[in-house]
């Protein structure tokens, strides 16, 4: 049984005076669940397996910059697993939802299939699930954890044969994702991200820049067209495990080529320095770009991606977003893997920090705040800023859970606990 807290009556009493809350302040709540829930939240697949993938066994693998750490049980062992995993963290979750699939998940029966060679057969579980849950689907080419990632280049590599390996398993992928978006009949972001780079000083950073904008180049013109089916994005990053002291990829560059190519620039809370302010970014880049790929993570002392919780720089994100009405304009997904916890929990607890963000940033009361502004009226600014935080918002998540016919509050966790004790512990 459900406390008295969390039963719908309770709820829906707490709610009315939250609304009413609101409303004297030019909120309307109703409309701001109504937006939160629209708004699509990509899961990423990798966190349910430890970013492990399904490829077939293969010498000389290594995880090109990417480490799960920790040792939970219950890790998702094969895809049949991971999406029975994914079934329950869906229906504990309010509002859309799509799935994020990177390239090493391809189920090939068993048989090694090198990445230039993949195909949308080798996705057609995917495609068949995500037919059956009535999501989208998004894609990444998986540019690490692989023999021709062992030198730590890949599309901006000095050996040719390297780079055609990569620029070959790019074509392939925005071939999958347009394959994707026409069987599921929504455009598939197709996403770019390199591990590229040096641990110590390089004398050369020119060349493998111009060699990774002319690898992309070549990636982008095949397939020609199709590009309201394929929206390709790049992500840029300060540094990472193995390119401390340079990245090849970085966000200049591909700010530059995103802007130059007419791509969508990526940013990811856990690729910047810990004092920069990504939610500052929106408004700069907005002005220029027609949409912004946002991928929420949580850095903890580095790009750690740890699950994302409501910070502050998650609720600043997007109640930057909200105030200048772009929620249309940028794509939402998820990015971390913690191996230190449960898996589902860790997917619910991250989906729903971000989607709650969402709704923080559609409940801001925008109008009294710029009416201060444009009066002149900083102190009142601040103050109305500062009561904004205190606001009863919890009772209009809650409202937007019952309504979005997932379980409210922390009530989800009895379903976690369930599925821990008959299908988790039974891995091994």
């Amino acid at each position: 049984m459900p406390s008295p807290s969390t039963s719908r009556p309770a709820i829906s009493a707490a709610y009315q005076l939250a609304r009413a809350a609101y409303a004297e302040r030019g909120v309307d709540t109703d409309a701001a669940i109504r937006r939160a829930l629209a708004v699509p939240v990509s899961l990423h697949c990798w966190q349910a397996d430890d970013v492990r993938g399904l490829e077939a066994p293969r010498d000389g693998l290594d995880s090109g910059g990417i480490m799960a750490t920790g040792g939970y049980p219950g890790r998702a062992r094969n895809g049949d697993e991971m999406r029975s995993d994914l079934d329950l963290v869906l229906k504990l979750l309010p509002g859309r939802h799509r799935l994020n699939l990177h390239a090493f998940y391809a189920e090939t029966n068993g048989k090694p299939v090198d990445r230039d060679a993949l195909t949308p057969a080798h996705f057609a579980r995917w495609l068949d699930w995500a037919k059956a849950a009535g999501i989208g689907l998004d894609f990444n080419p998986t540019y690490f954890a692989h023999p021709k990632a062992a030198s730590g280049y890949t599309l901006s590599s000095a050996d040719r044969g390297v780079r055609q390996f990569w620029i070959d398993h790019g074509r392939a992928c925005r071939r999958i994702a347009r394959h994707f978006a026409r069987e599921l009949d929504s455009p598939c972001v197709h996403n770019h991200w390199i591990p590229d780079g040096a641990k110590d000083q390089p004398v050369d950073r020119w060349g493998p820049r111009a060699r990774l904008v002319e690898s992309l180049d070549a990636i982008l013109a095949e397939p020609k067209g199709g590009q309201d089916l394929c929206v390709d994005a790049v992500e840029g990053k300060l540094f990472g495990l193995g390119s401390e002291d340079y990245v090849v990829g970085s966000q200049e560059f591909y700010l530059s080529y995103s802007l130059s190519r007419k791509v969508v620039p990526c940013l990811d809370l856990g690729h910047y320095h810990p004092t920069e302010s990504v939610a500052d970014k929106v408004s700069a880049l907005l002005q220029f770009h027609p949409r912004l790929l946002l991928h929420t993570s949580r850095p903890m002392r580095w790009d750690s991606d740890h699950v994302v919780i409501l910070d502050d720089p998650v609720r600043a994100l997007f109640n930057e977003i909200a105030r200048g009405n772009a929620l249309g304009r940028v794509f939402v997904a998820l990015d971390f893997f913690d191996a230190s916890i449960n898996r589902i929990a860790a997917y619910v607890i991250g989906a729903r920090a971000t989607r709650q963000a969402i709704l923080l940033g559609l409940l801001d009361p925008t109008k009294l705040l710029r009416a201060a502004d444009a009066a002149g009226h900083g102190h009142e600014r601040l103050a109305r800023m500062e009561q904004a935080k205190s606001m009863p918002w919890g009772a209009v998540w809650d409202m937007l859970c019952i309504r979005g016919d997932t379980p409210p509050a922390e009530t989800w966790l009895a379903n976690v606990t369930r599925h821990e004790i008959k299908v988790l512990a039974k891995r091994t």
